[in-house]
């Protein structure tokens, strides 16, 4: 299971995945917001949204779900209203990089071997053999795929299922609220950039990359129901069962690469974050980055809890026993 939680893990907490389709699917980011589909609308999905207050302004923080489907829209109106009081938008990645069509050769190149090795070298016998059967099975050889690393490899096989799945990185709650910040006239910026988005999905251990792999290719069948059971949980702003489902079992799995995917980043981030309250007078800030990073004692909400500052889920759809459950 622990490639299936790997990828639900990275779905909250890497906005690059974008990049990643556009690198493997060459998607053209649409020009207005999602729509659903005709007779499907639900309810909106409960936000994981919290208000971060000190004496002089307030920064709200968003956890997104960077692949979407259409009927996850409307948003819920605590998040219009959120985006409504905010004089500037940040993200994980500037809007601007995100949505450069070069981001997609940057991706490919990144996820090429540094050191002149190929993925038929890098892969134990076994497992190579497994792949390839599967890729003729599709008219396809392992050699169309041999200057890729395993991760991008992962990605790209875990990608092309979920848009299967009618998930797309173009609904992303990210570039909706990209779009819209646009439209606003809004100022945008990034806690980081999309070359340092790059440096973590390619740094991951070269080990657990193929272990991924195997896991994907040994049970694929078992990647529906994960990401329904994620983005569920997700959708019902279910912040405990959102943790299981991801965080706290890739934490003792696979400790390096949760450090590198959340923890490094969230203590990147707090300074930044910090500043938008202490440093400024006036003027509200959204912030929208993956759900990961705002959960458990690793995430930026208990973080700044932590340092005094006023911390408030907003939810009009919430109990109080579940507001004060956060």
């Amino acid at each position: 299971m622990r490639r299936l939680k790997m990828f639900c893990l990275t779905l909250l907490a890497v906005a690059g995945l974008a990049s990643v389709a556009l690198a493997v699917e060459r998607v053209a980011v649409p020009e207005r917001a999602p729509q659903p589909p005709a007779g499907a609308v639900k309810a909106p999905p409960v936000p994981l949204l919290w208000k971060v207050s000190d004496a002089d302004n307030s920064v709200y923080l968003l956890g997104s779900f960077h692949l979407l489907k259409g009927d996850d829209y409307p948003l819920s109106p605590d998040i219009d209203s959120a985006f409504a009081a905010s004089d500037k938008v940040v993200f994980e990645v500037p809007p601007e990089q995100m949505l450069d069509p070069a981001m997609a050769q940057k991706f490919l190149t990144a996820a090429g071997y540094s050191d002149g090795r190929t993925l038929t070298q890098v892969l134990p016998a076994a497992l190579r053999e497994k792949f390839a059967r599967i890729l003729a099975q599709r008219g396809a050889s392992i050699a169309q795929f041999d200057a890729y690393e395993p991760w991008f490899i992962n990605l790209s096989l875990m990608l092309g299922m979920s848009q299967q799945l009618g998930f797309s990185p173009e609904k992303g709650m990210d570039q909706y609220l990209m779009q819209r910040a646009a439209a606003a006239s809004k100022p945008t910026s990034g806690l980081e950039s999309i070359d340092l988005q790059l440096q973590v999905l390619d740094a991951s251990p070269m080990d657990e990359q193929i272990v991924s792999l195997k896991e994907f290719l040994d049970k694929p069948l078992e990647m529906p129901g994960m990401l329904g059971d994620v983005h569920s949980a997700w959708r019902d702003g279910d912040v405990a069962r959102l943790d299981k489902l991801t965080r706290d079992e890739m934490r003792e799995k696979t400790p390096q690469t949760y450090r590198m995917v959340n923890v490094e980043r969230n203590q990147a981030w707090l300074p930044q974050i910090q500043a938008m309250l202490d440093n400024a007078k006036k003027g509200d800030t959204l912030v929208v980055v993956g759900a990961l990073h705002l959960l458990g004692d690793d995430g930026i909400v208990g973080k700044l809890r932590e340092k005094g500052y006023k911390v408030e889920r907003v939810c009009s759809t919430c109990s109080e026993q579940q507001l004060l459950a956060q």
